[in-house]
């Protein structure tokens, strides 16, 4: 079993060597422990930091793209470098990495696909008092829209085995906490919280400038997800609210007209057909949506299926090349 633990980096030179310097080469379960690097674009040396440290590997994206990127390429390259598990923190050691052991107990077991670390939000002496209910909140949504039992949605300290990371894709571009959560719902995906602890803050949030963007960002990135993998319900929701008011202001003009007085209300009519006719259009809005959504389930398995494929040529790959070895020394 090989263990890979990923750290998507985009200029984390300050505090890179400290986060390296606490991971482990040795976890229970695993034959193997390698580190790999993403490096997003950085314009600083965290690559020569990262190299200096003794990191296995490094995959550097062309320019920054964003944490969920770095976090997809990073997936998709641990899984070509034979790893069974994949391991996700952050580079600026906000998560103690002594823990990474009850993070993959559970895979080990059997018991989930992918672990989230649960960290103690309130008692957290950084987290101010607003962005304790932040958290607490968002991860309240992410539960309803899940279905999964999960604690902190927003925490990156994660550990995923293989075959639900070949499933996982991400199109939001602001962070991958929040949808990997929802779209593990959607895939049945059994995802268990594991709690962690944390180490002081390093530096400022990079996500998190401020209150108010926090609050804006999350929001629309719940809300496109929720969209993104229930499409027919958010749809329908949406024309259910609109279909209502047009159906009571269209209701009142027949109650005129059956008393005598229709004449008057003609506007009543107008604006109860234009919104009943607007829910009907978002009534279709959402069926076509909702075939757009089975055809993207159905991308989503073919990628897996590209993915599984990539994985075993780079295995064949690495055990032919090891074999070659063997011989040349013998």
């Amino acid at each position: 079993m090989k263990l890979i633990i990923q750290i998507p980096c985009y200029n984390e030179e300050g505090t890179l060597a400290e986060t390296l310097a606490c991971l482990p080469r040795k976890v229970p379960g695993f034959s193997t422990v390698e580190w790999l690097i993403i490096d997003d674009g950085s314009t600083d040396r965290t690559v020569d930091v990262a190299r200096e440290c003794g990191v296995d590997h490094v995959h550097s994206l062309p320019h920054n793209q964003g944490l969920a990127s770095a976090f997809m390429a990073g997936l998709e390259q641990a899984l070509c470098l034979g790893a069974d598990v994949i391991v996700n923190t952050d580079g600026d050691n906000q998560y103690k990495a002594e823990f990474i052991e009850d993070l993959t107990q559970p895979i080990l077991d059997g018991d989930a696909q992918i672990t989230i670390g649960a960290r103690p939000i309130s008692t957290i002496s950084h987290f101010s008092p607003v962005k304790r209910v932040l958290q607490g909140l968002g991860s309240w949504v992410v539960r309803k829209t899940s279905g999964l039992d999960v604690a902190d949605a927003p925490s990156g300290f994660r550990a995923i085995h293989r075959s639900a990371a070949t499933r996982l894709f991400v199109f939001n571009r602001y962070t991958y906490t929040l949808e990997t959560i929802i779209q593990a719902g959607h895939l049945n995906i059994p995802v268990v919280s594991v709690p962690v602890d944390v180490n002081p803050p390093t530096r400022k949030s990079r996500l998190m400038r401020s209150t108010l963007q926090y609050i804006s960002r999350s929001a629309t990135t719940i809300f496109r997800i929720a969209v993104l993998y229930n499409p027919f319900r958010a749809f329908s929701i949406a024309a259910a609210l609109v279909f209502l008011p047009g159906a009571a202001v269209f209701l009142r003009f027949l109650i005129f007209y059956a008393s005598g007085n229709g004449s008057g209300h003609i506007q009543s009519l107008v604006i109860g057909a234009a919104l009943i006719a607007s829910a009907a259009v978002l009534f279709v809005g959402g069926v076509i949506a909702d075939l757009v959504a089975a055809n993207r389930a159905l991308l989503t398995e073919i990628r897996a299926r590209q993915l599984n494929e990539q994985i075993a040529e780079a295995r064949r790959e690495g055990q032919t090349q090891v074999a070659e070895f063997k011989r040349n020394v013998s």
